[in-house]
């Protein structure tokens, strides 16, 4: 997985000289036409966050309210108290959390908290969601960042997306190059991952990074993972496992997490309800 970053040591083996470099990645293929290039919408790093050791973003379902407490999400794997198990479900839990809120260059312009991890797993998918003191009006009436919003619609293949890091301030674009029935890492195992296209080559600190749709500008995943050394279905080398349970390897390419079925399972006033029609993220 982009494996969450411990310490200046860490970050500079991972990341190497050059990639703590803030900066845009040249999308795999640019719009040609002016009706595509109208399309397209610009995308910065408004709304996302650093954490200690990971990315992430301040996130709104379609029902949130302004006046909701916000929610942080980032990857199950992010957490403070570090990776859960198989088949590990975190709902509820008491958190003090803080975040680094960015604007549009990637400054850091408030220092958000949580009051609680409201959920987070690595069972299925791997994401983490914190809910904040500080609701959606506060954040925007306080320093003029609205939250990103989750789309509530499956992504499509072929999509045009740009992976946002706040831990790095960094942008990734590529495309969605396909989804894969189960991806297999370690202990875990993920159902209908997004796989992208060679350009998004995302690095550790990035994990939790929202995958924007440079169209809609909605999230639809959140980065999580690559195949860093070749290796097969093993911790940083996950593989792919077909319905028929075929399994291929694919050294340097990298994965994200739906995140629309999340939005099935939060019922008004921001609160997580897995009992709601429609909701298939796993339960305690």
């Amino acid at each position: 997985m982009r494996r969450p970053l411990i310490g200046a040591l860490s970050a500079l083996l991972l990341g190497g000289a050059g990639l703590a470099t803030a900066g845009v990645t040249p999308a795999a293929a640019a719009p040609d036409t002016a009706e595509a290039k109208a399309k397209v919408k610009a995308v910065d790093f408004a709304g996302t966050v650093a954490l200690s050791n990971c990315s992430g973003s301040v996130v709104r379902m379609p029902n949130s309210v302004d006046s909701d407490l916000a929610f942080v999400m980032s990857n199950g794997h992010c957490l403070e108290s570090g990776m859960p198990s198989a088949g590990q479900v975190i709902v509820n839990k008491a958190s003090t959390r803080s975040f680094t809120l960015l604007n549009s260059s990637g400054s850091g312009v408030a220092t958000l908290r949580a009051t609680k991890i409201a959920y987070a797993t690595m069972t299925d998918t791997d994401v983490s969601l914190y809910q904040l003191s500080s609701t959606y009006a506060q954040i925007q009436q306080s320093y003029g960042i609205k939250a990103l919003q989750l789309s509530d619609s499956h992504p499509v293949q072929g999509t045009g997306i740009n992976v946002v890091s706040g831990y790095w301030k960094k942008i990734y674009s590529c495309n969605i190059d396909g989804f894969v029935y189960r991806l297999k890492e370690d202990e875990w195992t993920w159902k209908d991952s997004v796989r992208y296209t060679s350009a998004c080559n995302t690095i550790g600190g990035t994990s939790g990074s929202p995958v924007v749709d440079s169209a809609s500008g909605k999230v639809v995943a959140i980065n999580n993972t690559g195949n860093e050394d070749g290796g097969r279905c093993t911790l940083n080398n996950p593989c792919e496992v077909d319905a028929n349970g075929t399994v291929t390897v694919r050294q340097g390419i990298n994965y994200a997490q739906e995140t629309y079925g999340i939005t099935k399972c939060v019922a008004a006033g921001n609160k997580i309800n897995l009992s709601l029609a429609g909701c298939e993220l796993p339960k305690p």
